[in-house]
């Protein structure tokens, strides 16, 4: 059956694995789905009968049965794409400065131009002087210097930043990154890698040692990204594993083996209560207990890694733009917390859905800032599309993100943000230096014309030399040595 055609109140069953077709809610069994795409969340989250599931998220090895509550088109999945189509459609039409003014400019120095040989020769002035001065005038006062003011500088720092894994979009979104006061980052897959981390391992009755090698044993069978974790740490302590048996995975409790005749599982703290594992959960870790026959033996503590760099890009962010970024998360708060305080974050907003992020970016635009959103995922995407500036990594970042995004990072090298943000300030202000330089040139050599006598062949070694110029400064941006790193 094909999925648009699920109506409310069908019961799907949605098999190990499987990608789940329908926003609905679990009838019956058990499993941990992978909703990194719609929350954030870097772990699965445990489902079971009458918990919600999404559209797009992917089952992991338990089956259910899930009755579907909203039909194809009201998924959270597309009313995500509607919200990008929304912010999209809403973001204000931008346009470089100087296509503002270039038409308007040109028709004036025509209008001039015929001014300038129409009325001293209706006033009975000779013919070919006052053609002469009208020409020289058209010559000097052409807008060639500050077209060409604009562009080589904001191509050039485009052409710079692509060869160190920087795709920008177009120029007026360098002109707009120039101009941002605010950078607001996802969490998970953004600041930090995405995969949980080994981070500590507390014996409650025998050695930390003996608890990860047990607890190595029992998730060795595992594809639980926990278990993955777990023996990426012993293989990198150079354990002896013991040797189990009996493997038993419940969905959403844990796993559970044999060894040596005693029943080892690694589990939820819920399931076998354990002070150790209240402190590290308060403090923001995933925690897992590893028992023995029942009885507590020792507690696992586990984080997202931080991407390396990251607490460096926050703070080269901070001194660009005086105000340190923010973090938008679908996370949960201690965690999102524990994370902001690694990279030296203070303003923390989690919990958010997408349709949040978007809220949160919006309401910081109506405090007169201007946003640059990081963010990979599918659930990041609106926020990307309302924001002054959406940015997206671009090795981990889905599809959506990549389309909606105005900037991507093409390596997820963080340390590029504010690289990026300094060399479009840099470029803006060669554009500045330029528009003064070709604006200058202009206003003199166009006033020598009209109160004096300029020379044909002197306003043309002016006006062409002011447009090399302002293109050879630009070009400037090229050398490698405008690109500097946090």
């Amino acid at each position: 059956m094909d999925l648009a055609d699920l109506v409310v109140g069908d019961v799907v069953l949605v098999r190990p694995g499987e990608r789940i077709g329908a926003d609905g809610r679990v009838l019956e069994g058990a499993s941990e789905v992978d909703q990194a795409s719609i929350t954030g969340e870097p772990l699965p989250a445990v489902k079971y009968p009458g918990v919600p599931v999404y559209a797009g998220t992917v089952n992991g090895t338990g089956s259910l049965r899930v009755r579907v509550e909203r039909p194809a088109g009201d998924t959270v999945v597309a009313r995500i794409v509607a919200l990008v189509e929304q912010a999209t459609a809403t973001k204000a039409r931008t346009q470089l400065f100087i296509e503002k003014v270039e038409q308007r400019y040109s028709i004036g120095v025509v209008v001039a131009t015929l001014a300038i040989f129409a009325v001293p020769l209706l006033a009975g002035a000779p013919l070919e002087p006052t053609l002469l001065r009208a020409m020289t005038f058209m010559i000097v006062a052409s807008p060639c210097a500050v077209v060409l003011a604009t562009m080589p500088p904001l191509l050039a720092a485009i052409a710079n930043a692509g060869r160190h894994g920087v795709l920008v979009k177009s120029a007026v979104v360098l002109e707009r990154v120039a101009t941002t006061t605010t950078v607001a980052f996802d969490k998970t897959g953004t600041l930090t890698a995405g995969t949980p981390r080994l981070v500590s391992v507390t014996g409650v009755d025998r050695s930390s040692g003996e608890v990860l090698a047990l607890a190595t044993a029992a998730e060795h069978g595992s594809e639980h990204p926990l278990g993955a974790a777990v023996v990426a740490a012993a293989r990198s302590a150079g354990l002896v594993v013991p040797t189990a048996t009996g493997f038993r995975s419940t969905p959403g409790r844990g796993v559970t083996v044999d060894v040596a005749g005693r029943s080892v599982a690694v589990g939820r703290p819920a399931d076998v209560p354990c002070s150790e594992a209240d402190d590290l959960e308060s403090s923001g870790h995933t925690t897992a207990v590893v028992s023995v026959d029942g009885a507590p033996a020792g507690v696992l503590g586990l984080a997202d890694e931080v991407r390396p760099g990251a607490p460096a890009t926050v703070a080269a962010l901070t001194a660009l733009t005086g105000r340190a970024p923010v973090l938008l998360t679908g996370d949960d708060h201690r965690v999102a917390r524990r994370l902001a305080a690694q990279v030296g974050i203070e303003d923390v907003r989690a919990r958010l859905l997408p349709e949040d992020k978007v809220e949160e970016v919006r309401a910081l635009e109506r405090a007169g800032e201007r946003v640059l959103v990081v963010g990979d995922g599918v659930n990041d995407a609106p926020a990307l599309a309302a924001a002054h500036v959406g940015m997206a990594m671009g090795g981990i970042g889905s599809d959506l993100a990549l389309q909606t995004a105005d900037v991507v990072l093409v390596h997820d090298d963080l340390g590029a943000v504010p690289s990026l943000l300094a060399l479009a300030r840099r470029a803006r202000r060669v554009v500045i230096a330029n528009l003064a330089l070709a604006g200058t040139v202009i206003a003199v050599l166009a006033t020598w014309d009209l109160v004096g006598h300029l020379p044909l062949p002197l306003g043309v070694a002016g006006h062409e030399g002011s447009t090399i110029l302002v293109a050879l400064n630009g070009l400037r941006l090229l050398y490698s040595s405008a690109w500097t790193r946090a």
